[in-house]
């Protein structure tokens, strides 16, 4: 129903106007006069007997759209008392001479409902519909107590908002770890949020160079209290660094005074906020009297320019490397296929078509090698439970051909589940098993398996080796020497020439940066043709969302 009028039925003054405005709006839909005269009555006589029996009666009297080609004119009185109980007379005579009436109570609520069918709906538009609501929201007053009704609802529904706007005001007020008050003229305290109160835990009612000493630093009353006499002659802000007593210590605070406007333009009050800044003033109290964490100060400042510098540049390296690299790569390769397609082998080889194609790919695979270490971050991932059989599952799956082609023999021993992001931990045992793999010379054997380190990696002092999940992946490869240890997880360290072994050297160094990203460890242990294994070690506790 779209409402054009609402009354509360309180007084006899109340039932003149609902039978007026019933009638008027019957006259305005372009009802015959009897049948303005039936639906009016019927309101009124249901709104009598709500004015008489009922309790907190409200009318409301609108347009009803059913369907394009059906429009009714509806009232609508509800009421928390059963109407049609305590007056069943009326409810007769009602339904009498309307004939469209229905009623309903349920749930300390009644519902009347009073319709009469609109003979020209066409001509009921919406536009029709708004100049009706428009029409009674601005009509002259039927009396002088119609005129005091008007503006009494306005007022109720002025103060309502001014109410929710103060109670907006006192709850973010009191949400707010910043000590608010505020003070009158007169010096008085009229407003005072629950964080001052619960810091001083004593009730302020005045500020004055009485009662400020009795949570001011001596030193700083003055300070507060001058700047302040001087605001409120100037009609000026004021702000200054004090401190307060809390406990048995004093905090440092930023005080800011600042005059309350009127409407008027005059000033009638003053809010006052304090905001503790108590660290950042420790810190520069500090390094006033140190010049040596001065210096480390300027110096971590600098670092950290140069890293976001640096980062800045490792994002658009990112950027360069997947669109301005790697499109001219797809179409060098395109245009070597297309080219070879009109060559003999003589000429591909006189040409060093084969050579230039396997350079183009080698490349391409370094890019993408790269991208994929500068992607492995864990800003924006969440650390849920990962079952590692499953991972080691996916990543065999994932290497079959491989498994295949050598005839490799893979164990696989039950592994834990722990706390991780798992498609980092799928590929760092994928790079793990497939180094297995491809840097062997015999049939390879592979296992993985989760048992105490028998390595010699020695534990922070406040780590201790209980604290983690040990995974071993070791493989009877061709191993190295204990020479490289020291550089293996480094970025492009290559121990075989090119042709002997692929690969570009990063597969490592991703494995290092996975496993620092789940706040783990790894390491290995190798000597040459006798196989390597590596040692990983993955913590038992993390806490599971946003690492």
């Amino acid at each position: 129903m779209k409402e054009i009028v609402k009354i509360n039925l309180d007084n006899e003054m109340d039932l003149i106007l609902a039978h007026k405005r019933a009638m008027k709006i019957s006259e305005m839909c372009g009802m015959p006069s009897s049948a303005q005269t039936r639906f009016s009555t019927a309101v009124s006589e249901v709104a009598r007997c709500s004015i008489a029996k009922g309790k907190n009666s409200v009318l409301s009297i609108g347009i009803n759209v059913i369907r394009p080609t059906q429009k009714e004119i509806l009232a609508i009185l509800t009421d928390t008392i059963d109407l049609k109980k305590c007056n069943p007379e009326a409810y007769q005579y009602a339904a009498k001479i309307s004939g469209n009436i229905e009623y309903t109570y349920s749930g300390n609520q009644s519902v009347t409902k009073l319709s009469q069918s609109v003979l020209s709906p066409g001509l009921l538009s919406d536009l029709k519909i708004k100049s009706l609501v428009d029409y009674f929201k601005y009509e002259p007053p039927l009396s002088p107590y119609d005129e005091i009704r008007k503006k009494n609802i306005e007022l109720i529904a002025l103060s309502e908002k001014l109410g929710e706007s103060e109670n907006r005001y006192r709850r973010l007020a009191n949400t707010l770890p910043v000590l608010i008050c505020v003070v009158n003229d007169k010096n008085y305290v009229t407003t005072v949020n629950d964080s001052l109160n619960e810091y001083l835990e004593f009730p302020l009612t005045i500020f004055d160079k009485k009662t400020l000493p009795n949570f001011i630093h001596p030193d700083d009353v003055t300070v507060i209290y001058e700047g302040w006499s001087k605001a409120k002659k100037d009609r000026n802000a004021f702000s200054s660094e004090i401190r307060i007593r809390k406990d048995n210590s004093y905090i440092w605070h930023l005080v800011s005074i600042i005059p309350n406007k009127a409407d008027d333009g005059s000033f009638n009050s003053w809010l006052i906020y304090f905001v503790d800044i108590n660290a950042q003033k420790t810190v520069v109290e500090t390094l006033k009297d140190n010049s040596e964490l001065r210096k480390i100060q300027r110096e971590l400042e600098n670092a950290n320019t140069k890293l976001l510098f640096k980062n800045k540049e490792l994002e658009q390296f990112a950027f360069i490397a997947s669109h301005d690299l790697q499109e001219p790569l797809r179409k060098i390769l395109i245009m070597l296929s297309r080219a070879a397609q009109y060559l003999t082998e003589e000429q591909k080889k006189l040409y060093y078509f084969d050579k230039i194609t396997l350079a183009a790919g080698r490349l391409s695979t370094l890019i993408t090698d790269v991208l994929d270490y500068s992607r492995i971050d864990n800003k924006s991932q969440n650390l849920h439970e990962v079952d590692l059989n499953e991972i080691i599952a996916e990543t065999i799956n994932d290497l079959s051909m491989v498994i295949e082609e050598k005839d490799a023999i893979i164990t696989i021993n039950p592994l834990p589940t722990v706390i991780g992001i798992s498609s980092q931990l799928r590929q760092l045992f994928y790079n793990l098993i497939n180094n297995a793999l491809k840097f062997n010379t015999s049939q390879p054997i592979v296992t993985v398996c989760s048992s105490m380190s028998e390595n010699d990696y020695e534990f922070e002092k406040d780590k201790s080796l209980n604290d983690y999940y040990v995974i071993s992946v070791s493989d009877n490869g061709i191993g190295m020497s204990k020479e490289y240890s020291g550089r293996i997880f480094d970025m492009f360290q290559r121990l075989h020439q090119r042709d002997q072994f692929g690969g570009n050297g990063i597969g490592l160094a991703l494995c290092k940066r996975i496993i620092e990203n789940h706040n783990g460890i790894i390491n290995f242990a190798s000597e040459p043709d006798a196989g390597t294994t590596f040692w990983i070690y993955l913590p038992k506790k993390q806490s599971i969302g946003i690492l």
